[in-house]
């Protein structure tokens, strides 16, 4: 299956249109050129790279990382990934911009080292300054309705709830929640982190979510390749789901053959 939306429906972030609508890390995979393979066969809408990680401006292996990222041809999305104050993710967002030369940033703020969770805290005070910076800020949040309206409220174009802690792989673990969000909220929703299997993918796109952001659940797969095209099947096929508007869910049986006009049979 064609992971690419529809012409007609591409995914649009700050104004920016992708043909895609799944978004793909570039960590934990068993070699460059699977990871490689994994990304060619996804073709997603944009690769996460950490430059914390990846030390890209500092060794030898950092360049070639970012010359392999390079032929991708897919535009790269750098994170603030490890940071854990204010100000060392803005000093990281600031120099990701300078080495990758793009002011998109995928906005981490880990507020607890067991759970990853965000520091909800502060995660919006940082949003609102990369803003005002000139980013375009993709903020990796909770499902929380109240931080995400305000993530919305200083700025943020999108916003990145988690299904799950970071690779868990356990799948939408608040589905109400994460429901109750996508009806309250008119801006992109990217579900990012936490999915496991390409059917949790396929449920959070049937809710109307935007796009899906995963790492750990290709790179870890047996087969991380298929894994990717799996993932991306199951991406549009949850976008076609939503887009199509699903059948109303019946406590009772209800009959899929008219019976109406059907001939009666008596035996006498």
């Amino acid at each position: 299956m064609n992971n690419a939306s529809t012409p007609s429906d591409p995914l649009v972030l700050y104004g920016q249109t992708f043909q895609s609508r799944l978004l793909l890390g570039t960590a934990r995979y068993p070699s460059p050129a699977t990871m490689e393979a994994a990304v060619r066969r996804a073709r997603p809408a944009m690769v996460t790279a950490s430059l914390r990680r990846q030390q890209v401006a500092d060794s030898n292996a950092g360049n070639s990382f970012w010359e392999l990222l390079r032929q991708f041809d897919v535009p790269v999305l750098p994170n603030t990934a490890g940071c854990h104050s204010v100000q060392e993710a803005i000093i990281t967002a600031h120099m990701a911009r300078e080495v990758f030369a793009t002011p998109w940033i995928k906005l981490e703020l880990i507020g607890d080292d067991y759970t990853l969770q965000p520091d909800t805290l502060n995660l919006v005070d940082v949003a609102g300054r990369l803003i005002k910076d000139g980013f375009k800020v993709l903020p990796y949040c909770t499902e929380d309705l109240v931080l995400c309206q305000r993530l919305v409220d200083v700025g943020c174009q999108a916003v990145m709830p988690w299904a799950a802690p970071i690779g868990t792989g356990k799948g939408p673990v608040n589905p109400y929640a994460l429901r109750m969000l996508r009806e309250r909220l008119a801006v992109p929703m990217i579900v990012d982190a936490g999915l496991g299997l390409p059917s949790h993918a396929c449920q959070v796109m049937e809710w109307g979510y935007d796009g899906v952001l995963l790492n750990t659940a290709v790179a870890l797969a047996q087969d991380p390749v298929a894994m990717a095209g799996a993932f991306a099947g199951a991406v549009q096929a949850g976008r076609d789901a939503h887009l199509a508007g699903a059948m109303l869910e019946h406590d009772a049986a209800q009959p899929s053959t008219p019976v109406l006009g059907t001939p009666f049979w008596h035996e006498a």
